[in-house]
């Protein structure tokens, strides 16, 4: 358990469940970040890591919607100096604004999400960027410092919903002048700058049936709309009636930088563990796959930090084929290799294990690769996740591995992989 300076709890704890005092409290929930094959390159610490579970709060910390009014200088509105007063501030002009106040919710927990490292943020996320990420640096972030902020029924675990722009450090929410805003009859909402998109996936996540669904953004009030002609365009979409913000398992939250994979209590149940695709390594090994050129057995590690060992195993990504490293058949123009076993002309890269448990869809043997990474993972999970289109950029989507985020090549974006196994 992490205590914060405003008093209220983080409930930040390792995958092991903390020091072992705490009892054991229900999880909601998890929040994995796409793009990072079980932990962060400098390692996962305290509020900043590539996971973060949400249990139950000891006391409830939601918060709901009480009253809103007009002030003509909403600097100095006792509701914005107020620092126990949760409150958002709509700037309609210089000297206008409303402020709708907040109360305390006992029947929900509240949880935040940003870039900022104040103590209000429970989540802390910086820009992903593809690839191999240890010397990597952004040069200026797209996410908000308090990006957003979830509640989830204490009663109903199951209703997790997702709401625009998170609370700073003195409970206020401040909506600029040039923010997107509106207001319907009495209530008021608006729009954060880059704004929180969704997808709420079409068909059960866990079994691998599932489809991507259509990418949806939603407001500060919790409404769903259609997506902006740009990110930040200052017209809002269009009112999405028949969807809502509540988290389905499997649902992806995009900050404009990150992107977020919501996996649900129920569906953790049914997903592998990380000792279940330990075992799948531990079963091909046993195949001893060999090198048809090297003659040597390969071993696939069951570590992300990989070196350029003998026994590690490449797949050419035109053919398929996994083989051991040797020189045989390299282009020198192009760097190209022939596979020995096929001929077939293309690149070849280092094959690894996808070992972050909350990307698989189902639980099986990792027989394909994303292509250009190589990242191992099940038949349904690598095709679920190359037809699942990521925002990238001011209005574009690419597939993208959820290993690493590299974006997928060629005509599939994977490979059926072929192992020389069970030679014995």
């Amino acid at each position: 358990m992490v205590k914060r300076t405003d008093g209220t709890e983080s409930p930040i704890l390792a995958e092991d469940g903390g020091d072992g005092h705490d009892k054991p409290r229900l999880r909601y929930g998890e929040l994995v970040i796409l793009g990072y094959n079980g932990y962060l390159p400098q390692g996962d610490r305290g509020r900043r890591r590539s996971k973060f579970v949400l249990h139950k709060r000891t006391e409830a910390s939601g918060v709901k919607r009480s009253k809103h009014y007009i002030v003509q200088s909403p600097q100095t509105s006792k509701a914005i100096l107020d620092a126990n007063q949760h409150s958002i501030s709509y700037t309609l002009s210089r000297n206008q604004a409303v402020i709708v106040e907040y109360k305390e919710d006992a029947e929900t927990d509240m949880f935040q999400v940003g870039r900022s490292s104040e103590s209000p943020i429970d989540f802390v996320v910086m820009d992903t960027l593809p690839g191999d990420k240890k010397d990597a640096k952004v040069m200026q972030s797209t996410i908000s410092r308090f990006a957003c902020r979830i509640l989830v029924n204490r009663c109903e675990p199951a209703k997790a919903r997702i709401f625009a722009a998170g609370f700073d450090s003195s409970r206020n929410i401040f909506l600029g002048e040039k923010a997107t805003k509106w207001q319907d009859n009495v209530e008021i909402d608006g729009l954060t700058t880059n704004g929180v998109l969704i997808m709420h996936p079409k068909g059960s996540f866990c079994g691998g049936n599932a489809k991507c669904g259509l990418w949806r953004e939603c407001s500060v009030g919790g409404d769903v709309f259609s997506l902006r002609e740009s990110r930040s365009a200052q017209q809002k979409g269009q009112p999405i009636y028949d969807e809502c913000n509540i988290l389905q398992d499997g649902t992806l939250i995009d900050l404009c930088g990150a992107t977020l994979l919501w996996r649900s209590a129920e569906g953790l149940q049914h997903s592998p563990t990380k000792h279940d695709l330990e075992k799948l390594i531990d079963a091909i090994n046993a195949g001893r796959p060999q090198c048809p050129v090297g003659l040597n057995t390969l071993v696939i590690p069951r570590k992300v930090n990989i070196g350029d060992q003998v026994n590690q195993p490449y797949v050419y990504l035109n053919c398929g084929h996994v083989q051991g490293h040797h020189d045989w058949g390299q282009d020198e123009n192009t760097g190209a290799r022939r596979c020995p076993m096929c001929l077939e002309l293309g690149p070849v890269v280092t094959l690894c294990m996808g070992l972050e448990p909350a990307f698989y869809v189902d639980v099986g043997a990792p027989t394909y690769a994303f292509n250009p990474c190589g990242h191992m993972a099940t038949e349904k999970t690598v095709k679920y996740w190359a037809n699942v289109e990521i925002p990238h950029g001011t209005n574009g989507f690419q597939a993208v591995c959820p290993f690493c985020a590299t974006p997928l090549d060629g005509a599939t974006g994977y490979i059926k992989l072929i192992f020389q196994d069970n030679l014995d």
